[in-house]
């Protein structure tokens, strides 16, 4: 193998996901109180962005889709820094100009995050070619749902990065929902990794909730990208266990559906897994519930304290 990040420590991928989980719950709050605009949550699918995202090194770089907020903290972002950014603050990483579907942070390697479904996947490629061509060090992860797998777009993308060579590594967070559609009313296959294939692409499917598993894989994947210099796909089943955009009751999700994937929660599993084997105690659980709890509060108030970008600020960092 090439040299590539060692294996993940299973609390510190717990502690990672319960921080995620609780920066979206915090936004989800802010929505409520009428402090921030929606958004829209990965809640339930922290496993695939703290796996993968750990699989990377300080080179690689990130293009990512709506649900980012999982891959911009795994990747080490300020948790006050994103929630200020949501809230329009100067102190944000865009300035408080991107809100939460379009966050950016250069100094983390993440090139940017896309609204626009599959948006990511058209602008993966040039990221890639750049990355060749000026023989740069380093992968590009590009972050992208099963609904954006429907789009002619993807054959696009994962074509010319098998015509090409480009070292992409295409990761599919399967979560079962395109926006209020579900994914057995839009594809006939149970997944997309199959379609990589016919592309010229390897490819691989993984449990998206468990986040061990989840590495291993993109480890993999990665190490394969790194001594071919050709692209892979990935692909996580997982469930996003709210709605598309918050405010969403998730009404016309089937009540069964929602349950089974409630028992499969990526944070429950794994701390159950933990305590079960031993590798976590109950004083361990509340350690990280309580340093994930400070860090929300400072961030929050972080936020709170950033002022609003002045008007000087009405023509900076804008492009025509």
């Amino acid at each position: 193998m090439t040299n590539l990040p060692p294996p993940l420590d299973p609390v510190q991928a717990l502690e990672r996901m319960m921080l995620i989980r609780a920066y979206e719950e915090t936004l989800i709050d802010l929505h409520g109180r009428g402090r921030a605009a929606g958004t829209c949550t990965a809640v339930g699918q922290e496993a695939p962005a703290v796996g993968v995202v750990s699989a990377l090194t300080a080179d690689d770089l990130i293009l990512t889709n709506h649900r980012s907020a999982g891959h911009l903290l795994a990747r080490g972002a300020d948790p006050g820094r994103m929630l200020a950014e949501v809230m329009g603050k100067r102190d944000g990483y865009c300035g408080g100009k991107s809100g939460s579907l379009h966050i950016s942070a250069r100094d983390l390697g993440v090139v940017l995050t896309s609204t626009i479904v599959g948006g990511e996947l058209a602008l993966a490629t040039g990221v890639g070619l750049s990355r060749s061509m000026l023989g740069k060090p380093g992968i590009v992860a590009c972050f992208f749902g099963d609904g954006a797998a429907c789009q002619g777009r993807f054959q696009e993308s994962l074509n010319l990065a098998a015509v090409w060579t480009l070292p992409i590594l295409y990761v599919c967070e399967n979560n079962q929902w395109q926006a209020f559609v579900h994914r057995k009313e839009t594809m006939m296959a149970d997944g997309i990794a199959g379609q990589a294939a016919a592309l010229g692409v390897e490819s691989a499917a993984v449990d998206g909730n468990d986040p061990l598993a989840v590495f291993d894989a993109a480890r993999s994947a990665v190490d394969a990208i790194r001594r071919t210099g050709k692209p892979f796909l990935l692909e996580a089943m997982t469930y996003r266990l709210r709605g598309h955009f918050e405010p969403d009751d998730q009404s016309y999700v089937d009540g069964a559906e929602l349950a089974h994937w409630r028992e499969r929660d990526p944070i429950l599993r794994l701390r159950s897994r933990l305590e079960r084997d031993g590798g976590l105690t109950a004083e361990g659980t509340a350690a990280i519930e309580g340093r994930v709890r400070a860090a929300m509060e400072a961030a929050a108030a972080f936020a709170d304290a950033s002022p609003y970008p002045g008007t000087d600020a009405l023509t900076s960092d804008v492009y025509a």
